[in-house]
């Protein structure tokens, strides 16, 4: 028998992405340069939501790169309207990036270190790459082809130890690493998610199953239910967001939409026992893209909460 989940539906942490928020306001002032005043909308908007935590995604504002100031004026807003930040994504920083791999291993350990400089829980990252120009372009960005990762033994080694090494690096500091669910990089299908992570071999280093990252995408994909089943033994962080989606039976077209986590594709009903009983009891991440993300999120997280184990 399983162990007794750790939380119940009223305790388990379940934090907000930060994607309802712009990167860059109309100025060209980044949210990680902006104003304490900023900041403070910010978090007041996810407090009177109901989110009492937020995940940090580098792409708003880098923990390696703040002044130890700012980042305690930063921290002290965000406790000041009750939220708390446990975990860091760092997104789009691939350590096999053509060109850009060393800066972007080295800038990874940074960012370990910040955040258990920080009292995060977690470090969550991926191998995916900055968006392609088509992407940049497209609507919804998974409907354009964007980089992927080779298919080359050498290149998969190396990413197998890059990410070794930066396990090591985070297990010393007690921290977890959880790496995301992607198309065409090396965690872009089940099976080769979990043999990456395998070869890794390091017990603080997991999936983050965001399985609609590809049942998203506008081509033929895995079965969600297969997804899951395969990733979510490994999972030790969970990124949780879904789309409608339909598709030619002949696999000559499909096409998805964001929705809410209840009326997409995938039956979270199901999918959320399934991971409780297998043990999980990580930090849950309600992610949306498209309209009211913030508000979207919020909508969900009151979703999730009628799935988890009561007191």
């Amino acid at each position: 028998m399983p162990e007794k989940p750790p939380y119940t539906a009223d305790t388990w942490p379940i934090a907000t992405c930060l994607h309802g928020f712009a990167p860059q306001d109309a100025n060209g002032v980044t949210m990680h340069d902006a104003d304490p005043q900023v900041w403070d909308d910010m978090f007041a908007q996810i407090e009177e939501v109901g989110f009492s935590l937020a995940e940090l995604a580098d792409s708003h504002v880098r923990p390696a790169d703040l002044e130890p100031s700012r980042r305690d004026e930063f921290l002290a807003i965000a406790a000041s309207h009750g939220v708390g930040i446990p975990s860091v994504h760092l997104q789009r920083q691939s350590v096999i990036m053509p060109g850009h791999d060393e800066r972007n291993l080295e800038y990874a350990h940074r960012t370990i270190d910040a955040a258990a400089e920080w009292g995060m829980q977690v470090f969550s990252t991926g191998l995916h790459q900055p968006f392609s120009e088509a992407q940049r372009k497209a609507l919804w960005f998974w409907t354009a082809e964007g980089p992927k990762d080779p298919a080359d033994p050498e290149m998969w080694d190396l990413a197998v130890r890059r990410i070794r090494e930066l396990g090591k690096h985070a297990g010393e500091l007690g921290l977890p690493v959880s790496l995301e669910l992607y198309e065409d990089t090396y965690l872009g299908t089940a099976e080769s998610a979990v043999r990456f992570v395998e070869e890794v071999g390091l017990d603080n280093v997991g999936l983050n199953p965001d399985v609609a990252n590809l049942i998203r995408l506008h081509r033929p994909v895995e079965d969600w239910r297969e997804l899951f089943a395969k990733t979510l033994p490994h999972a030790n962080y969970w990124h949780v967001k879904n789309y409608t989606r339909d598709e030619a039976a002949d696999g000559s077209w499909a096409t998805s939409a964001p929705s809410t986590m209840e009326a997409g594709l995938i039956n979270y009903r199901k999918v959320f026992r399934d991971a409780i009983a297998l043990g999980f009891s990580g930090i849950i991440l309600a992610e949306h893209y498209g309209g009211d993300s913030l508000g979207m999120c919020a909508t969900n997280q009151k979703y999730i909460r009628t799935l988890l184990p009561k007191a």
